[in-house]
């Protein structure tokens, strides 16, 4: 059966520096659907702006300067910023821990290069006629790297752990509405009434109540071994599953040999894959950063990378002539990130005011050129769901960011620093290194702000002590991205949403997030978010940055590929095939 619901919902993945949509455990991601993915195979040349530079341009000689990456016959090396190495579909949070779960841990259904799904793990579902009961059969031939079968009795394990009272994930597994999920997650019952194991391969589960999201959410689980992660699992204690992290054992193409945090992370192919071995044997993800990705592409030190769409970036991977440069529409994107719950951004005025002041158009210009725009709702322009309608577009004025700074009772200083009830208006800005949207947005904030009043201090960390410090609420502004699935839902904006970093809030917004998951039909449902999208806009809780193009440069040598703005290029990579 397809799934051809547009959801897997939220917002997948904050990113730092590169941003890649990925799908996330409620996980939050960017992508959105009508929706017509860019043509893969078109080979239109670099144009004046990004819309024109969309499309695939291909290898001229794969055999040109490329001898190192032609010496790899039976494995590839892939660019990638370091992953948090939490290598668990329940509990990672970032892009980069994605990319290697994708490979380790498949779900029921999958998502495919138009933003529509369909059966991967599970060969049949059927749905009964309330829309309340789903039943899926797991594929006969579904078995864990480890030899044992994947059976309906680990989806009943792994939901547990979902609506475990312990668990601390992005999802946001109560809202999916299973019967006796309350119970379980209050420790009232020790199993879950509604969801029942028929035999080995078949599990059926009934919901209270449905919505968009209902097919996706339960087809979206990637069952876990129970025999491999629940040794040690205790109702109410999760930690003991946490144990395996970096030691991760799935049912998909790879499993992981060897992670060396900052470093590497190694796979080889699993011969029980139900699909057939992958074609390369064996992956390197290898960590990356923005000052040595380029060069690495260019030497043949690495087959596949993000690389920032910027003009000279565009034409130095063309002139290598032996890659494939692969520029597509990117869903999600880039913001600046407020503690909603600071006192000092928790005037909306002051939240305005700090987006009106900052000359976003001058940052995406200097960070990307042609290849991004400034965007004013948290959605990306391929979504069914992206309006413009009726939103303040915040074009820089820093006339009326300064009046809204007097309006708000912030007065400036003898020294030309704004002050109130005896408190500096200074921020402290967690920035990651060599990031090129960074460097660009530091010194044209640092003016911007000191004209308007305030003072900036900057500190530069690592993407991943970035997110340490957002987990714990301590930080003022941070640079960050959103991947973002097919559906608009999500839990970013919602108040105490699980994805929520801002602490933003308010409840009107929450009721039509409520109501557009609630909605079945496409048109009414767009209605719903552009409206939430318009209170969002009003309210400032961060400042939304741009929306980008992204751009893959691969090696020519390696063939297969099948990537959208909705499908990131790790959910193809078992069928990537190394050229002879």
């Amino acid at each position: 059966m397809l799934v051809t619901l547009m959801a897997f919902g939220s917002i997948l993945a904050a990113c730092g520096g590169e941003e890649a949509a990925s799908t996330d455990t409620t996980t939050p991601t960017e992508t959105a659907t009508d929706t017509t993915a860019p043509d893969e195979t078109a080979t239109e040349e670099t144009g004046t702006d990004s819309e024109s530079a969309i499309g695939l341009t291909e290898a001229e000689d794969i055999a040109t300067g490329n001898d190192t990456a032609l010496a790899r016959t039976d494995s590839a090396i892939i660019g990638t910023v370091a992953p948090q190495g939490i290598f668990n579909p329940l509990f990672h949070q970032t892009s980069y821990d994605f990319y290697v779960d994708y490979l380790i841990f498949p779900s029921l259904t999958k998502v495919k290069t138009d933003g529509t799904y369909e059966n991967d793990l599970a060969d049949d579902i059927k749905i009964s006629d309330d829309n309340k009961t789903y039943t899926f059969h797991i594929r006969d031939d579904a078995n864990y790297s480890d030899g044992t079968p994947v059976k309906a009795s680990d989806y009943l394990f792994t939901m547990k752990l979902y609506m475990d009272a312990s668990y601390d994930g992005q999802s946001d597994p109560l809202s999916w509405n299973v019967v006796g999920a309350d119970e379980y997650n209050k420790g009232t019952a020790t199993d879950i009434s509604g969801i029942k194991v028929i035999d080995d391969k078949t599990v059926e589960v009934t919901v209270s109540d449905y919505d968009a999201m209902t097919q996706v959410n339960l087809g979206g689980i990637a069952p876990l071994s129970e025999a491999y992660y629940g040794a040690n699992y205790k109702q109410g204690e999760i930690a003991s599953v946490k144990e395996f992290n970096t030691k991760p054992m799935g049912a998909g193409p790879y499993k992981l040999t060897k992670y060396a945090a900052g470093q590497e992370v190694d796979f080889e192919a699993n011969e029980n894959y139900y699909d057939g071995a992958p074609k390369i044997p064996k992956l390197i993800y290898k960590v990356t950063t923005d000052t040595t990705n380029l060069a690495m592409l260019q030497n043949g030190e690495s087959d596949l990378d993000n690389i920032t769409v910027t003009e000279d970036n565009v034409e130095e991977l063309k002139a290598a002539g032996f890659l494939d440069v692969n520029i597509l529409k990117n869903n999600g994107y880039g913001y600046v990130a407020m503690n909603n719950k600071n006192p000092m951004f928790a005037d909306v005025k002051v939240r305005q005011a700090l987006t009106y002041g900052l000359n976003r158009a001058e940052v995406v210009e200097a960070a990307y050129g042609p290849y991004a725009e400034v965007i004013n709702i948290p959605q990306s322009d391929v979504s069914w769901a992206y309006t413009s309608e009726n939103i303040d577009p915040y074009d820089y004025d820093i006339e009326k960011a300064k009046a809204l700074l007097d309006e708000a009772g912030w007065v400036e200083g003898s020294d030309g620093i704004r002050e109130k009830d005896g408190k500096k208006f200074e921020v402290n800005f967690s920035a990651t290194a060599d990031n090129p949207v960074v460097d660009a947005l530091i010194p044209i904030m640092t003016q911007n702000y000191e004209e308007l009043g305030v003072k900036l201090v900057v500190e530069t960390l690592d993407f991943n002590a970035i997110m340490e410090k957002k987990d714990r609420g301590d930080y003022d502004m941070f640079f960050a991205a959103w991947g973002l699935t097919p559906d608009p839902d999500s839990t970013v904006y919602i108040t105490d949403g699980a994805q929520n970093n801002s602490g933003y809030s308010n409840p009107k917004v929450d009721e039509l997030y409520k109501e557009g998951k609630k909605e079945l039909d496409l048109e009414k449902r767009k209605a719903i978010y552009a409206e939430a999208y318009q209170l969002i806009n009003a309210d400032a809780p961060e400042i939304l940055m741009y929306q980008r193009t992204n751009m893959l440069g691969i090696n020519g040598r390696l063939d297969g590929w099948d990537v959208s703005p909705y499908k990131d290029f790790p959910l193809s990579l078992h069928q990537v095939e190394i050229a002879q």
